[in-house]
C-alpha cells in the first residue's frame, strides 16, 4: 500500500513538472545560462529549450520541462520572425557586435535601394551558416571550432562561415528604419535560417561589410512571449489529429490495430485519450513515437 502511494505521489510530482511556455531571453546571456535561471526559478531539474539564441540576442525562447522535453521535434515553430539592426561598414568574424574588428565609413544610400535589396532575398535559397554558431560539425558545436582556430591561428575554411550550404526560405522581409549606417529590418523565415548570415549578405549587396548590433526573435510559429504562460502542447504540435477507438490499448501501450483508427492513411498523428497524449506513425507498421505524455 505504501509503495503504491509513493508511486502515485511520484507520478503526480512528475506531472506537475510538465510545462511548455515561452520565455523572454535577455541580451548578453547565453541560452544555457538563462535556462539555468529558469530551472532555479521553477525548482525543476529536467528542463530544456528549442532554438538557441546568441548571447547578444533577445526574445522568444521556447521552454519545456518534464515529459514535454520529448515534444520539441513535434512543435510547429515555423515561420520564425526577427527584428534585426545591421551596422553597415562593420566587420566581425562572428557577424555581430561581440567581435567587431574594424569599422569603415561608407556613403549613405537611398532607402529605396535598401528596400529593393531586402526584397531580393524573398523566397527559397541557400545560405552559409556562421562559423560562430550552435550548428554541429562532426559532433562538435561550430562556435567551439571557431574558438579553437582563434587559439591556434589555424583557419579551416572561409573566415566567417561554414563550408556546407543549407536550404532556407525568406517568407517576408521589410525595412523598418534606416539611420545611416544602421538598417533595421523585420524578417519572417524558415527554421534553420541564420539572421546574422542574412545581415552579412544584405551588406555585401550594398558593397560593404555588415554586423548585427541588435537581434530579437518575436515569435516561432504560434509561439509568442506571454509572461511565461503555460501552454497546452496538444495545440502546438504539428501532427494531424486522429482517433483510436480502443482506449485501453493506448493507455497500456499495446500493439495497435489499423482497423481501430479513424484515419488509416500513412502519416504521423496525435491522439488524445483522457489527459494523455500519444504520437503514432502509420506506415508499413504502426509505431509509437511517443505514448502516455500527461497533459496538465
Amino acid at each position: 500500500m505504501k509503495n503504491e502511494k509513493l508511486k502515485i505521489e511520484n507520478r503526480e510530482k512528475e506531472n506537475c513538472e510538465n510545462m511548455l511556455f515561452v520565455a523572454n531571453k535577455p541580451r548578453f546571456i547565453s541560452s544555457n545560462k538563462f535556462l539555468n535561471q529558469l530551472k532555479r526559478k521553477y525548482g525543476i531539474k529536467k528542463m530544456g529549450f528549442s532554438g538557441t539564441l546568441d548571447p547578444f540576442a533577445c526574445g522568444c525562447l521556447i521552454i519545456a520541462s518534464g515529459q514535454y522535453t520529448k515534444l520539441f521535434r513535434f512543435l510547429q515553430k515555423t515561420p520564425k520572425t526577427y527584428i534585426a539592426t545591421l551596422m553597415l561598414g562593420a566587420y566581425s568574424p562572428t557577424l555581430d557586435i561581440e567581435k567587431i574588428e574594424k569599422i569603415e565609413n561608407i556613403e549613405k544610400t537611398k532607402p529605396q535601394k535598401i528596400k529593393e535589396i531586402l526584397n531580393s532575398f524573398l523566397g527559397k535559397q541557400t545560405q552559409l551558416p556562421p562559423k560562430y554558431s550552435a550548428k554541429k560539425i562532426n559532433g562538435i558545436r561550430a562556435y567551439k571550432v571557431g574558438r579553437d582556430e582563434e587559439e591556434t591561428g589555424e583557419r579551416r575554411g572561409k573566415e566567417e562561415f561554414l563550408d556546407k550550404e543549407i536550404e532556407i526560405e525568406i517568407f517576408d522581409i521589410e525595412l523598418i528604419d534606416y539611420s545611416h549606417p544602421f538598417i533595421t529590418f523585420k524578417a519572417s523565415v524558415s527554421e534553420g535560417t541564420y539572421i546574422r548570415s542574412l545581415g552579412f549578405d544584405i551588406a555585401k549587396k550594398l558593397g560593404t561589410y555588415g554586423a548585427l548590433s541588435y537581434l530579437e526573435r518575436i515569435n516561432e510559429g504560434k509561439f509568442f512571449y506571454e509572461c511565461e504562460k503555460k501552454l497546452d502542447p496538444y495545440e502546438y504540435i504539428w501532427p494531424k489529429e486522429n482517433e483510436y477507438f480502443k482506449k485501453e490499448d493506448l493507455l497500456l501501450g499495446r500493439k495497435l490495430d489499423i482497423n481501430n483508427f479513424k484515419i488509416k492513411k500513412k502519416g504521423i498523428y496525435k491522439i488524445k485519450k483522457d489527459n494523455f497524449l500519444s504520437i503514432i506513425e502509420i506506415n508499413d507498421k504502426i509505431t509509437y513515437l511517443l505514448n502516455r505524455i500527461t497533459l496538465c
